[in-house]
């Protein structure tokens, strides 16, 4: 993901921190001074690391492929966890092609539940609809 924000990002100076999409929006909203609604937003504005990109921060970048398989990404460690309970995990910055799942190691089960935080609590199936049917005229 690339931002310039002129005025704000330092020019020539990229960060190592992982975001995610969800941070877009309320990214967007701080950087225009419009306010967040009401509702809860599941990610935050990514405003300082913007500013000060070399920051060293505890967040986590979340991805969702299909149906409860879920990756979370942090600055060391990347956890994966499928939708039949299966587990991954690599150590990013001693592995960064992920060469090596340490998913099985019991001294890691502390680190993996660290990451287990981040996951969704909420896991709905893809509904697709069905658009020929949509578009009849009744």
């Amino acid at each position: 993901m690339i931002w310039r924000v002129p005025g704000v990002t330092p020019a020539g100076v990229k960060t190592e921190t992982p975001v995610d999409l969800m941070h877009i929006y309320p990214t967007l909203c701080d950087l225009a001074g419009i306010s967040l609604p009401d509702h809860p937003l599941s990610g935050k504005s990514i405003r300082p690391l913007l500013e000060h990109p070399k920051t060293v921060t505890e967040t986590a970048a979340i991805s969702t492929y299909g149906y409860n398989n879920h990756t979370v990404r942090t600055n060391d460690w990347r956890y994966i966890r499928y939708a039949d309970g299966s587990e991954e995990l690599y150590e990013e910055k001693t592995d960064p092609h992920e060469w090596t799942n340490f998913a099985s190691k019991p001294e890691l089960a502390e680190v993996k539940a660290k990451l287990a935080k981040y996951l969704p609590e909420k896991n709905l199936p893809i509904q697709l609809k069905n658009t020929q049917s949509n578009n009849r005229k009744k």
